[in-house]
């Protein structure tokens, strides 16, 4: 892998005399105590501005202020006008425009598409504060504050969204949101080292028209330069220039033009290559693969699904090319992903001077995101897993990037010392999983050339070190703190990967559980489980084997909360049945149910949108797979999931009978609903009446002396 300048080393903006803000300004009068007269800077953000490095716009803006850039704060501006954009005044460098911490459509509606009344990112947990596609929304009104200044894209939402992709809240193909939002850069993935690079480039005269070669960025140009080498993986058929006949029909202006398209595309053949696997190393780096356009993945689910495994095919950093996709007359190009930051630069980022807390202007409003993650800590970075319904690996890529012991023993003794309200208990020590800390292939060359989706399916690779001795090793120095209580793990625990490693099952079991511990099998079926790239249950009963020794032996009550997808592609009704069967066995009761949700670009949203399975090669016969679409299928998958439900009652029943299997209505304990009704219920033909996460409670506890149950 080819390195890259470290983000420490730039010299700093000459702004930098003015020394460091206490929070980052989001007024003019702010502005004026500290001396600025302008900012070179302005981060619109659709989040309220929680300066914590759980909230990446205030990673953003400590990373650029420590540049010595003069970095303002737009948070959930009013999106209705231009006038809350302009109230900074002109930002001398850029917008930096992102809708938050999640994406906004994901953040605004739930599976079913029913808006949201909360949003756990605005103070007072209120809804509706930010705009549906809220880079699009923000991006035109700074354009219209601003009409010359530079907008550049960045954020989860901008980097789901950085080529064509499946919007399923219209049910369409929608175009890059670069072309949409008229930005002229968009960073993808986490965007330390590019943004820092686009704002030394303007700050010292650059165009931002001219950065071209930035990686994890993307940005529309007209045509492939001269001297690249185009590999085209426009077709699912066979490999060869395909010259188009001429239409007899066509009249004398579009005749000529098409003979003009066929002169021009026989002219090109010479530098097009067409479905070449592998390029010479020396030409690797002026090679780029053309995907299908923009219309071709709009109107033809199949190539959809096509241009999706071409993204993730080259999502290494290591080997990945340029990417080039069409959208009218003008190219997307996406350039390779960012190099993952080393040790010593995730240490940087993280120890800004955060005041791990809101901006003053909200008072003592309510954050509940904030709320959540206050006293947390996060220790690393990416997920090699590769679940196909997860857009971590889209985002933050999947090698692991981890901070150092000091570093984050350093934060823990901070957030003891000066955040309000700590009681001695750290919520969270972890990342996008609890137990990836440190973890990487055995060999760099092996890493750099490996071109699968995930490390751990279908079985955990022979190259990965498992070894969880420096995680087990934080865990106990953080735990042996001063003033320590208690260290929990929130994040979610890989359990494949932790019975390669007893040692951190016992340390997890025994001192950083509160009773309960939440892991997610997502489904128990080898066809969903299958698409999803998640292990089969048998490493779920492995680890519990493990996890229930280890808490017994600590004389400890604990049980493990699973975690299950409803609707997810390749589930059939037979499968969601026998889910239902093995949480009534086990003594689960889903109290929540998460129904699949097809975010965009994710491998799942092209299954489901395509009914094909990018993780293979594809082809237009063969190879499909089972999607559960409409209302009424989703519904009853959620249904089995909340067998206990008597408002579920009627749709199983009914689903039983016409699956065969009447034999499991009635009272017994080894069937799944009863016979009768109880008045009142079953009526509101919702599949449930709560939608949202799914949370489960287990019922199996055993009875206290008083005839209640242990909680």
């Amino acid at each position: 892998m080819e390195s890259a300048r470290e983000i420490t080393g730039y010299r700093k903006h000459w702004a930098e005399r003015f020394g460091t803000a206490p929070f980052l300004p989001m007024s003019r009068a702010e502005m004026d105590e500290l001396g600025w007269d302008s900012c070179d800077i302005i981060v619109v953000t659709g989040d309220a501005y929680v300066d914590h490095p759980s909230f990446g716009m205030a990673i953003v803006g400590r990373v650029l202020e420590a540049q010595g850039f003069r970095v303002g704060m737009i948070a959930q501006p009013d999106w209705h006008s231009a006038e809350p954009f302009a109230a900074l005044g002109r930002p001398n460098l850029f917008f930096g425009i992102t809708a938050g911490n999640m994406d906004s459509m994901v953040n605004r509606y739930t599976a079913d598409r029913r808006l949201r009344s909360d949003d756990a990112y605005t103070p007072g947990g209120v809804g509706g504060r930010r705009p549906d596609r809220s880079v699009i929304v923000y991006a035109q009104r700074a354009r219209e504050a601003f009409n010359e200044v530079p907008i550049v894209l960045g954020g989860i939402e901008a980097s789901l969204r950085r080529i064509a992709h499946f919007d399923y809240w219209s049910e369409k193909v929608r175009r890059s949101v670069l072309l949409d939002a008229k930005a002229d850069l968009l960073i993808y993935g986490n965007g330390e080292r590019q943004i820092c690079e686009i704002a030394h480039r303007l700050a010292a005269g650059q165009s931002i028209g001219e950065m071209t070669d930035i990686r994890g960025t993307a940005f529309a140009r007209k045509s492939v330069p001269e001297g690249w080498i185009e590999i085209d993986s426009t077709h699912l058929d066979a490999p060869g220039p395909v010259t188009p006949h001429p239409d007899p029909y066509a009249m004398e202006p579009e005749r000529a033009a098409g003979d003009r398209a066929t002169r021009e595309a026989s002219v090109g053949a010479e530098k097009v290559v067409r479905f070449v696997r592998r390029v010479k190393n020396a030409d690797r780096g002026r090679s780029v693969i053309r995907m299908p356009s923009y219309e071709q993945v709009a109107s033809d689910p199949v190539l959809y699904a096509h241009a999706n495994r071409i993204l993730h095919l080259e999502a290494n950093p290591g080997n990945a090319r340029a990417l080039v996709q069409r959208h009218g007359d003008a190219e997307v190009w996406l350039n390779p992903p960012p190099i993952p930051l080393t040790t010593a630069e995730m240490d940087w980022v993280y120890e800004r001077p955060y005041r791990r807390r809101p901006h003053p202007s909200y008072g003592d409003a309510n954050i509940p995101a904030y709320k959540m993650i206050r006293f947390s800590v996060a220790i690393q970075r990416g997920c090699f897993g590769g679940c196909t319904f997860c857009s971590i690996t889209e985002h933050e890529g999947r090698i692991i990037q981890s901070r150092s012991e000091r570093s984050i023993l350093d934060e823990v003794e901070k957030i003891r010392d000066e955040v309000p309200g700590f009681t001695g208990v750290i919520s969270d020590l972890g990342g996008p999983t609890a137990n990836m800390y440190r973890l990487a292939c055995r060999s760099r060359e092996i890493e750099s050339a490996c071109r699968r989706p995930s490390c751990v399916y279908p079985g955990i690779c022979p190259n990965l070190d498992t070894d969880h001795a420096p995680l087990v090793s934080l865990y106990r120095k953080v735990r042996e703190l001063p003033g320590i209580r208690k260290v929990l793990i929130a994040s979610g625990v890989r359990y494949d990967l932790a019975v390669e490693s007893p040692e951190y099952v016992k340390e997890l079991a025994q001192h950083h559980t509160g009773g309960y511990l939440k892991i997610a099998p997502e489904a128990i079926s080898e066809g969903p489980l299958s698409l999803m790239m998640k292990p089969g249950i048998g490493a779920y009963d492995r680890f519990k084997a493990l996890f229930d020794r280890y808490s017994r032996e600590a004389g400890k009550e604990q049980y493990l909360i699973p975690y299950f997808i409803a609707a997810h592609p390749g589930t059939s009704d037979e499968d969601m049945l026998q889910l239902a069967l093995w949480l009534k066995k086990n003594g689960f009761r889903a109290d929540q149910v998460q129904a699949f949700l097809p975010s965009p670009m994710a491998t799942a949203t092209a299954m489901y949108h395509s009914g094909k399975n990018p993780l293979k090669r594809l082809s237009r016969a063969g190879g499909e797979v089972r999607v559960p679409k409409g209302l009424k299928v989703r519904r009853l998958h959620k249904a089995f999931l909340r067998y206990h439900d008597p408002d579920n009652w009627p749709l199983l029943r009914e689903a039983l009978r016409r699956m065969g299997r009447a034999d499991l209505i009635g009272n017994g304990k080894q069937q799944l609903v009863p016979a009768y009704q109880p008045a009142g219920t079953g009526e509101t033909g919702e599949g449930g009446r709560r939608h949202g996460t799914f949370r489960t409670q287990h019922t199996g506890l055993p009875r206290n002396p008083r005839g209640g149950r242990r909680k």
